[in-house]
């Protein structure tokens, strides 16, 4: 396996992992709220956009690969927050087999 180039001084954006964490609203059912659990510097790559109708409104998506250093802690399910932008986890790879980065592919709800 080759190896991959890159370099970790790109690595300038200070995200936050959050958690989803279940809570059971006595009915039944579960309210769920995310949590941080550790910050990261990232590098975050925007790779397209679309746009989606839903309830009478445009809804705009874009799609980022996000670079972190390697983690065990990252799953689908999660997501990655800077500011009041939040990146949905969808599916996570390491882009080598060298446990060295861990690419995130996430998607961004835009208003």
């Amino acid at each position: 396996m080759r190896s991959t180039f890159f370099d970790p001084g790109q690595m300038t954006a200070r995200l936050n992992l959050e958690v989803p964490v279940e809570t059971p609203d006595g009915q039944g059912g579960a309210t769920t709220v995310f949590e941080e659990r550790a910050s990261a510097w990232a590098l975050i790559e925007p790779v397209a956009s679309a746009v989606a109708e839903e309830a009478g409104s445009e809804i705009f998506t874009r799609t980022h690969r996000i670079w972190l250093r390697w983690r065990t802690d990252v799953s689908i399910g999660m997501r990655l927050r800077k500011g009041a932008r939040i990146f949905r986890i969808g599916a996570t790879e390491d882009p080598d087999e060298t446990r060295r980065y861990l690419i995130c592919h996430c998607e961004e709800k835009l208003p």
